[in-house]
């Protein structure tokens, strides 16, 4: 991820971390459980494109093509060591999947190269200006009608997450999603159909799915007449 200042920041904010990162999330933050959640919401067909924003090591990314093998599957993440340890995970998975490096806000794609875009976990990391501009991004990247899915902190549902996330709302760039302000930010963008899925307590504060969709051309060419 990028700081204020534009330098990057590797997960958990040191590189020291980032061999650790998989076990970390896998007790802490009930990383399989939301995870497979998420996925089980995806909808891909054959000759698919899906693009895991921020893919970091890449467990998402796999989990999708294991369940969409006629789906092709590409991840972008910033941080290169962390995309080494993605790349030999997706060896040992046995499954093909595009790696590339570059900023979730600032992607290397052309517009509308992809039916689905997918987040986990990324857009906590971000300042407000650049999760706007990473959704600005995601809404350019994808088709007519495509879909966002975003796995992320949201608004604590109960006492004990609301605890919790006083303690790390304002860790990193946390304090939008803890204030519940994502999805005014997917239809700010232009994204419509933002719905809210489920919520998942974890030790570090709520995990809220979201989804929401890309208008289709006629939509599009609707609102530009001003109907």
């Amino acid at each position: 991820m990028n700081g204020k200042d534009g330098k990057y920041i590797p997960a958990f904010s040191y590189s020291s971390l980032t061999p650790i990162y998989d076990s970390i999330m896998r007790f802490a933050m009930r990383e399989s459980v939301f995870k497979n959640r998420l996925v089980s919401q995806v909808r891909l067909g054959k000759d698919h494109v899906v693009l895991d924003l921020g893919c970091g090591t890449a467990t998402l990314t796999i989990s999708v093509k294991k369940t969409f093998p006629e789906a092709e599957a590409v991840g972008v993440d910033g941080d290169a060591e962390i995309l080494k340890i993605a790349k030999e995970k997706i060896n040992i998975a046995l499954v093909e999947i595009t790696l590339n490096r570059g900023a979730v806000f600032e992607l290397p794609y052309v517009a509308e190269s992809f039916d689905c875009v997918l987040s986990s976990l990324v857009f906590h990391h971000l300042t407000r200006e650049n999760k706007i501009r990473s959704l600005k991004e995601a809404f350019r990247v994808l088709k007519p009608r495509g879909e966002l899915y975003v796995a992320d902190f949201g608004k604590p549902q109960n006492t004990l997450m609301r605890l919790t996330s006083s303690i790390t709302r304002w860790l990193e760039e946390n304090h939008d999603n803890v204030k519940g302000l994502l999805p005014k930010m997917f239809r700010n963008v232009g994204f419509d159909q933002v719905e809210e899925r489920a919520k998942f307590m974890t030790m570090f504060g709520t995990i809220s799915l979201y989804r929401a969709q890309k208008p289709g051309i006629s939509l599009l060419l609707h609102s530009e007449n001003g109907d």
